[in-house]
Formats: C-alpha cells, sequence, structure tokens
C-alpha cells in the first residue's frame, strides 16, 4: 500500500473518544484508500509511576490540575524523536483561530499543490486547566483554537481539526470539486443546496437550477453566496476574492436594500422575496 497523503499522530489520555468518530463515514473511506493515517498515543503509557499520573496542582495555588511535562515530552519524544520529526500542534483556547485557510495550509504545508510525499503533523490534546507551559514553550511548534470557547478537552478539537484537513486531500472527497465549493472555501459562504422532490409541501426548487443552463446556475450559485454572505457574514466580504461582476451585484443588493425596493429577479435571489439586510437571516 503506498504512504498516505496525510499522517496524523494524535496524543492524548483519551483515545476512546476518537475511534468512533474516525471509523465512520468519510474518514473511514479515506484510511481505507491509504489516504489518511491517523494513530493515537495514550500519554499515560510514558509515565514512570505506578498510578499513571498525567496531573499534579499548580504552583502558586488555584482551582483545577494542570498536565505534567514529563510524559507529554517523553510521549512525543518517543514517538517523533528529538527535535519532533514534524510539526507539533498544541490544541489550546489560546491558539491562532482554525479557519478554512488554515485547514489547507495543514493539508499542504507551504506546498498547494498534490503532495507527492506523507504530510505528518502531530497533534497534542490538554486537558484539565490545561499543559505545563513548558510545553508550550519548548515543544509545540503551532497552537490552534477552534473558537472562543472552552471545551472539556483538546480531543474535539483534535477531530475538528483532523476532518477539515482531510477533505483537501485529493481522493477523500467523492466529488474532486467538492471542498472548492465548501463555505468558506472561496472565502464566501457556500450557495443552498437541492435535491428531489421538485416540491415539497408546496415549497419549489428555484426553476434555474432545472433548465439545464449550466452558465446560469453557476452563475445563480455565485450569486446566491454572495448574497448569503452579505446576510449573514458581511464581513467576509472584505477579505474574499470578487470579480467584477461580484461588486456589480453587491452594489445592486446594497442599493435595493437602501431605497427598499424589492429584488425582484429569481436568478438573484432564486425567490420572490425581497433581498434581506445583513443579520436578518
Amino acid at each position: 500500500m503506498p504512504l498516505p497523503a496525510l499522517l496524523f499522530e494524535v496524543f492524548t489520555l483519551f483515545p476512546e473518544v476518537f475511534e468512533p468518530y474516525l471509523q465512520s463515514s468519510i474518514l473511514q473511506r479515506a484510511h481505507q484508500r491509504g489516504l489518511v493515517e491517523i494513530n493515537l498515543y495514550n500519554i499515560r503509557d510514558w509515565t514512570s509511576d505506578r498510578h499513571h499520573i498525567t496531573d499534579d496542582e499548580p504552583y502558586g495555588g488555584g482551582g483545577g490540575m494542570v498536565m505534567k511535562p514529563e510524559p507529554i515530552f517523553a510521549a512525543v519524544e518517543g514517538v517523533l524523536g528529538w527535535p519532533p520529526a514534524c510539526p507539533v500542534i498544541l490544541l489550546t483556547p489560546q491558539g491562532r483561530t482554525f479557519t478554512q485557510s488554515v485547514a489547507r495550509e495543514l493539508a499542504f504545508g507551504d506546498d498547494t499543490s498534490v503532495p507527492d510525499q506523507t504530510r505528518r503533523l502531530a497533534l497534542l490534546c490538554g486537558r484539565y486547566e490545561g499543559v505545563d507551559e513548558r510545553v508550550r514553550q519548548h515543544l509545540a511548534s503551532d497552537q490552534i483554537s477552534i473558537g472562543d470557547y472552552v471545551l472539556t478537552g483538546g480531543e474535539l478539537a483534535a477531530l475538528v481539526v483532523i476532518d477539515a484537513t482531510a477533505r483537501w486531500i485529493p481522493g477523500v472527497l467523492g466529488d474532486p470539486d467538492g471542498v472548492l465549493d465548501d463555505s468558506h472555501a472561496s472565502g464566501l459562504l457556500e450557495y443552498p443546496h437541492y435535491t428531489r422532490p421538485a416540491e415539497f409541501r408546496g415549497w419549489s426548487v428555484p426553476e434555474i437550477l432545472l433548465s439545464g443552463d449550466h452558465g446560469r446556475i453557476a452563475r445563480w450559485r455565485r450569486e446566491q453566496s454572495l448574497l448569503r454572505t452579505w446576510q449573514r457574514r458581511p464581513d467576509l466580504l472584505e477579505t474574499a476574492p470578487l470579480s467584477k461582476l461580484d461588486r456589480k451585484f453587491l452594489d445592486q443588493l446594497k442599493t435595493s436594500f437602501i431605497s427598499d425596493e424589492p429584488e425582484g429577479s429569481s436568478e438573484a435571489t432564486g425567490s420572490d422575496e425581497p433581498a434581506q439586510p445583513p443579520g436578518t437571516s
């Protein structure tokens, strides 16, 4: 079997958390095809005491427990050597925010083309009040947060990173262009999707999607993506790559909203409802 395109080395106190999700759906198929490999390591296996202690009280007092540095360093060095043979990413609410572009960066590194060798990443899952600061200072080469909130541990965050990053590897998704159409991949939210039946409880699929005119459908989807982003995440428009046609469409939306005139084009909105202002949908 050829080497996987993406190899995750996951260090955690609870490897059993990962298995049900990794053995399901897309990630399971990616593993079966040899595209993605995920190794789980229990940090407790690198403890040196009879009770396998991995945490202790914080110096200076305070609530909670802190993960000890010795078993974490020992686990990473035992698997990756010293210095570590790949990036070591600490999942922490203090890290840089995880985004679609960061997922692509993790999948390909500095080379955004299809990788010709295995891309190896280590994920370090914290617990309790976090890890000893010396882990952050001297072992982790990167720190990632999946949002401005706190979880019980880094395991769920690691699964998010694994899933979002693996989707970038060619062959993981059934549609080779699927990841490029995802929300945030182009800097915008994704357009709406419909499937059979064409009418459900009186709600119909936009006629343009039934037209067979792929050029008009592509433009409708682009405009829907712009509309949805303008309504729900207008901040994304500040950095999204926009064409002159995109900007013209957005100007029409803004003019329509300011003048309180309905957006009548079915190709623009996919319905007879007027475009709504940001934050109302």
